[in-house]
């Protein structure tokens, strides 16, 4: 964590970051226009949830809703626009965006920020093939926008304007770790004894406690990310169901329809093929939990809304897009908060 002598309201500090700001505008508003053409309804959901999210490693902000008798009810920011946007698709919408005001704690680095925006979108009947065309295009559209040919982060560059290539997860673990990823889920269970062997071989370190989950994500990092994006953006594809809570199985049910879009090694988008089978959600989320408070020492309740609206919820596909990093790719910028107009005190600025 660096901490400059100089605030980032310093006019030459600001004077630096300001053509990143300006590029920032520009790109919203090509791709407001561009959701909008293709008959997408922009939206806003409320920050304030029962509950922010149910995914084993995401941490939120907590705070309490007075009532004018006052009583307080626990509720918390929520770390993505998901559950609200999936309700919009059950009361009958049918092709939604937003840019959302999302927060996430414990995370601040040069990719990571306490509060950052999304951009997230959704298609009803429409399968997740057709996010991974968006991604292309809205690629090609921010470059165009920023006025620039290259996407750039820290030495690496890709293309906007190149077809993305799209890579298994399975196939990119055997051809950058040498690891046989569906060995490690025999009859679809992980086999956590077995992925250590397999992340130790490759030379990735693994500890007593980490779980199949911990190992994958290791793995990830420290092998398959920096090889992604690279010339062209990259579309991670088919990830291990233990993987992908929100997502639906593919036809080997070891694996879901969820992918990872990426550019110069950096990760920009999580997509899916969203899961409406509101006992199996549920499932999943109570799994998620009981892991959380095993490891964290903290649950968050679960939506019964959300649960109850997913059997109206028709067959959609979804994904969410962080628009700050998106803009330090299309400006060169080093850090997520050179991207940001007015960042959180505290902290790396």
């Amino acid at each position: 964590m660096t901490i400059l002598s100089s605030p980032w309201w310093d006019r030459d500090v600001y004077a630096d970051r300001r053509p990143f700001l300006l590029a920032r505008g520009r790109i919203l508003t090509a791709l407001r226009e561009w959701f909008r053409q293709r008959g997408f309804l922009e939206v806003e959901t409320p920050a304030l949830q029962v509950s922010p999210g149910n995914e084993t490693h995401l941490h939120a902000f907590a705070t309490e809703l007075a009532a004018p008798d006052g009583t307080r009810t626990p509720m918390y920011l929520h770390t993505s626009p998901e559950f609200a946007c999936k309700k919009l698709l059950a009361a009958g919408e049918t092709r939604v965006f937003t840019f959302a005001r999302v927060f996430r704690n414990r995370e601040r680095t040069a990719l990571h920020h306490p509060e950052f925006t999304m951009l997230e979108w959704y298609r009803a009947n429409e399968p997740y093939e057709a996010l991974m065309e968006d991604c292309a295009a809205i690629l090609a559209e921010t470059a165009k926008a920023a006025g620039t040919g290259v996407l750039r982060h820290r030495g690496r560059e890709a293309d906007p304007f190149a077809p993305p290539e799209r890579v298994d997860v399975t196939g990119a673990f055997a051809a950058f770790a040498g690891i046989d990823l569906m060995a490690t889920l025999p009859g679809g269970w992980p086999d956590r004894d077995a992925f250590a062997a397999a992340a130790q071989t490759a030379g990735v370190q693994t500890a007593p406690d980490d779980d199949w989950s911990d190992i994958f994500s290791r793995v990830l990092v420290e092998r398959i990310e920096p090889r992604l994006g690279r010339d062209r953006a990259s579309l991670l594809d088919r990830y291990p169901s233990p993987e992908a809570a929100l997502a639906r199985p593919a036809d080997d049910p070891r694996l879901a329809r969820r992918f990872e879009l990426y550019a110069c090694g950096v990760e920009l988008a999580n997509g899916y093929d969203e899961l409406t089978d509101a006992a199996e959600q549920r499932r999943r989320f109570e799994a998620s939990m009981a892991e959380k408070q095993r490891r964290y020492g903290e649950r968050y309740p679960i939506d019964p809304d959300f649960i109850a609206a997913l059997p109206a919820m028709p067959q959609a596909s979804g994904i969410a897009l962080g628009f700050d990093r998106l803009v330090m790719l299309a400006t060169g910028a080093d850090r997520i908060e050179q991207a940001m107009w007015a960042p959180v005190a505290g902290g790396e600025r």
